[in-house]
């Protein structure tokens, strides 16, 4: 079985990826071409909302609303998702800074409309439309994707490697990599299945530290997903308006 974590990254997207022969990790730019590059049964554990709503409420999404209370000082890491259409308001890549703040103003206006109360967008939040985009089009045109490309988050993960405990420290700081974080993440990931020299390897050029941290805990994930040892928020998953499941695994 090939298990697949990936995370975000500023060239496209980090995948770490295991099967019998090795574990690796490799940034592809798009998340068309990651899955083009693994079998077809690979199981996939992504750090990106999958499945949107045509309306939201307090809280955004229910499975961000479920997993906030476990993460104590950490839940800020879990961004409310707005609507679908919020979502794809503004498709157009943005060729200045004016145009993207522009695309965030039509994008929270359209948020305000589908919502109750009424939400804009955080700057956090849009940041990752283009990539929440991406998937959501292959989950709309490849339905057979839903059962093993699933959701996941990596404060979420930590917390479920770690007992039910969240982390005790930030990964960043004021944006700034928090070097204390990093090894406290390290050192669960490695005690759950991962080489500490594969750890401290340098992330592949395209992505950040965390990034690579991110996507190995999501490949773990993938793993206990593949053995059905997850557990999802919520549970059983819910189901957007197009079939497409709604649920943070971890």
């Amino acid at each position: 079985m090939t298990i697949v974590g990936v995370d975000g990254c500023k060239a496209g997207w980090i995948a770490v990826i295991r099967n019998d022969a090795a574990t690796k990790a490799e940034v592809f730019g798009s998340f068309t071409g990651l899955l083009a590059a693994l079998p077809d049964d690979a199981v996939v554990a992504v750090d990106m909302p999958i499945g949107l709503p045509d309306f939201t409420t307090r809280g955004g999404r229910g499975p961000e609303a479920l997993v906030r209370p476990l993460l104590g000082q950490r839940q800020s890491s879990v961004f409310s998702i707005p609507s679908r259409a919020a979502v794809h308001a503004e498709p157009a890549a943005f060729t200045d800074l004016e145009s993207w703040y522009a695309a965030h103003r039509k994008s929270s206006e359209v948020a305000m409309q589908t919502s109750e109360p009424p939400r804009g967008v955080s700057i956090q939040a849009f940041g990752i439309f283009s990539k929440i985009r991406e998937i959501d089009a292959l989950m709309l045109a490849r339905p057979e994707l839903r059962g093993r490309v699933i959701e996941s988050h990596p404060e979420v993960a930590f917390w479920r490697l770690n007992g039910g405990q969240a982390m005790s420290l930030p990964k960043k700081i004021k944006g700034s990599v928090n070097a204390a974080g990093m090894e406290e993440r390290k050192a669960l990931l490695a005690r759950c299945g991962h080489d500490r020299g594969f750890l401290d390897q340098a992330p592949p050029r395209g992505a950040a530290s965390d990034d690579f941290l991110d996507a190995c805990a999501m490949m773990l994930v993938a793993q206990r997903h593949g053995h059905g040892e997850t557990m999802s928020f919520p549970s059983p998953p819910g189901r957007d308006s197009h079939g497409i499941p709604v649920a943070i695994w971890v």
